[in-house]
């Protein structure tokens, strides 16, 4: 996503500029954020592409090594690519959480094949092997229940699957929400048949080469024959460390997005800037707009990113933004709307007569003015409950 974006920008720029794009799955560039829609059918796999400009974009060819003093590139069919400028936007992989017996008994270790009816789901050959395994499934588990093991929850349940999710936190989405906007959730979700087991840790998978079921840390045991693991993503930076950049969590970037090699950049879900890694979409399009100035030769600088979670197009809709858990006693001032019966729940977090931070579950009327607000640090009204109301809102 971080490279088509770059790339589109770039080429907007300079329509002369000669772009090349590696990358080493099969498809174009695609929007990961609407895996969970292409599973359930409200798009095709090809409708969620990503327009890359003229640029020459290389599918199946993944790079494994860099040459910094050469400027090359080797690819894995052998062949050697000379650049002028490299950008790294390897993105992140799936963490594969510790749970024993997660492989299939003839292929033991951290590189052995998942056992059959365990699904990592971050690619569209994820996304396809999941839509193949659902028609023949009884019951799902997915493990993790953040932003993407809810995500994934909620499509398998619109498929007709009775689904469960094991989440270690205390409650759901806890990177973005508070207790009582995880409390919202969670009873949105039991409205679509969703169980949630917080505060429990996935054990061991139950069977041999297939899974059976899922045995929590406290002994319980879930059936399935399909699990989803969705906790959480790294990022991808083993090309980058193995070509003497200097990684931490993430490549390390400057303000121009800069790595430590000359003429070598990175952007999106692998960077860590300022010592921090985003790992959201958002972020990555900011860091491609403002490399894409810079490599233009125009005065662009990458301060930051404003945290921004959305989980849109379906029954359980969520925008959660900035700092949503301040400390008590720090001037801080909390505003909380609560609407049980219509399974609504709504925050703001001010500091003086500015928004930093808010929760939207179950309605989102309003959520382009407070991210409006918020993104460009406006003085928000003198009565800012009026922020969280829709007009023709029922009162």
């Amino acid at each position: 996503m971080a490279a088509a974006r770059l790339t589109a920008q770039l080429l907007a720029r300079d329509p002369d500029a000669a772009v090349t794009l590696f990358g080493d799955e099969p498809h174009v560039p695609y929007n990961r954020a609407l895996l969970a829609d292409v599973l359930t059918g409200r798009y095709a796999a090809d409708a969620i592409g990503l327009p890359a400009a003229s640029a020459q974009v290389r599918t199946g060819s993944e790079v494994v090594a860099v040459d910094t003093a050469a400027r090359t590139l080797e690819l894995a069919d052998g062949s050697i690519a000379a650049y002028d400028t490299l950008v790294f936007a390897t993105g992140s992989n799936p963490v594969l959480p510790p749970i024993r017996n997660l492989h299939c008994t003839s292929n033991t270790g951290e590189g052995g094949r998942l056992k059959q009816g365990v699904h990592a789901f971050r690619t569209l050959a994820d996304c396809a092997r999941l839509a193949e395994a659902v028609p023949g499934a009884r019951r799902a588990v997915v493990v993790g229940g953040g932003i993407l093991g809810v995500s994934a929850a909620r499509a398998l349940a619109a498929l007709g699957l009775p689904v469960e999710i094991v989440h270690q936190a205390p409650y759901l989405m806890e990177r973005h929400l508070d207790e009582q906007g995880g409390a919202a959730l969670h009873r949105a979700l039991a409205d679509l048949g969703v169980a949630v087991y917080p505060e429990n840790r996935a054990k061991s998978l139950v069977g041999t080469d297939r899974t059976e079921g899922v045995e929590l840390a406290n002994g319980y045991r879930l059936d399935a024959d399909l699990v989803v693991l969705a906790c959480g993503v790294r990022p991808r930076v083993g090309l980058a460390r193995a070509a003497g950049l200097e990684v931490r969590t993430g490549i390390v970037v400057d303000d121009t997005l800069a790595t430590s090699a000359p003429d070598v950049y990175a952007i999106g879900d692998c960077t860590e800037h300022r010592g921090r890694v985003h790992g959201l979409a958002g972020p990555a399009w900011e860091q491609a707009d403002v490399l894409a100035a810079h490599l233009c030769g125009a005065p662009a600088e990458y301060p930051g990113s404003r945290v921004f979670a959305r989980l849109t197009a379906g029954p359980v809709e969520i925008a959660a933004f900035g700092d949503v858990a301040p400390v008590d006693g720090d001037g801080h001032d909390v505003i909380r709307l609560a609407d049980p019966t219509r399974g609504t729940y709504k925050k703001l977090v001010l500091r003086g007569d500015r928004l930093v931070g808010g929760i939207l579950v179950g309605d989102l009327a309003t959520v382009g003015a407070l991210t409006h607000a918020y993104e460009r640090d406006e003085v928000v009204p003198e009565d800012p409950l009026h922020l969280l109301i829709s007009r023709g809102a029922p009162q």
